[in-house]
């Protein structure tokens, strides 16, 4: 297979790595798997554009993207409904879609895996057409990720500190908004803290990733926490997978639903796969099953 590579210098684990001796690895695993390999290392600021250059260069089999969040999103957005295939590289902060793929946390273990892998058809979902393969979430989600982004940090851990500060402001003052969902004939009226709706639903028992990214149906879930003490509980069980007799979050199946924000949407973002967003008074949401194809250990 062709592999064309984007490594995001700015993303993650990458922001920390010697990336181009990591680059050089990288080509010697695969090219002595008998595959061949094109690297590109960008920035932040040109990783679209990057990702889009790849998906077009001439046979090329696999779009590897190196990357965060934003990274991964932005590539399964460009190779959705293609017959180019995506590998994620798993090298932001929490790398959930990886997690959900079954891939190797260590980036050389990663690329050793994909040199021996095999294509897997999984789901993508979409919020007002814009894709995303993890969650699209308002509420205490985008309020930490708001908070986050005000505080530095120059590495993965430094950013898993600067999110558990962001988390803990949050608490103490967390958003309340009232909202109606509606899903198929069924309409629910909730004021809640937080609304996620998540690219098939989360696995129980470990951090919040799908256990099966091929399963047809979105996740809504609606917390009802509303104490600070209940909204401390439920963060716990979020970190926890905690979703099985939970109390505060009501969990719902579907593949399309529509989200209106009934209250100001002056104080309100989105966080689409790890990334604000400015947000829409009514958002529709929709699964898209088997439109991406990934490379998955074989």
């Amino acid at each position: 297979m062709h592999f064309s590579t984007v490594l995001n210098r700015d993303g993650g684990t990458l922001r920390t790595t010697d990336i181009e001796q990591f680059a050089t690895r990288l080509r010697q695993t695969l090219e002595g798997r008998g595959h061949s390999c094109t690297v590109a290392i960008v920035g932040a600021g040109d990783i679209e554009w990057a990702l889009k250059a790849a998906a077009a260069e001439d046979g090329v089999d696999v779009v590897m993207a190196g990357g965060g969040d934003g990274t991964v999103s932005a590539a399964a957005g460009i190779l959705r409904g293609t017959e180019r295939a995506l590998a994620v590289l798993p090298a932001g902060t929490m790398n959930l879609f990886a997690r959900s793929l079954g891939i190797p946390l260590d980036l050389d273990a990663a690329v050793g895996v994909f040199a021996s892998g095999r294509i897997r058809q999984v789901d993508t979902a979409s919020a007002n057409g814009q894709p995303f393969v993890h969650q699209f979430s308002i509420g205490m989600h985008a309020k930490m990720v708001r908070l986050r982004e005000r505080l530095d940090f120059a590495s993965r851990l430094g950013k898993i500190g600067a999110s558990a500060k962001a988390a803990y402001w949050t608490v103490l003052k967390p958003p309340r908004m009232r909202v109606a969902l509606k899903m198929g004939e069924t309409e629910i009226l909730a004021t809640t803290s937080n609304i996620g709706v998540t690219n098939n639903l989360f696995g129980e028992g470990h951090l919040p990733y799908a256990d099966h990214p091929d399963g047809g149906m979105l996740g809504i879930y609606v917390t009802v926490a509303r104490q600070r003490g209940e909204i401390v509980r439920h963060a716990l069980n979020v970190a926890i997978g905690r979703w099985q007799d939970n109390d505060l979050v009501e969990i719902h199946q579907a593949d399309r639903v529509t989200l209106r924000i009934l209250s100001p949407l002056r104080s309100q973002m989105a966080v689409i796969d790890g990334e604000l967003q400015p947000v829409a008074a009514a958002t529709e949401i929709s699964i898209e099953p088997a439109s991406l194809r990934v490379l998955v250990p074989g």
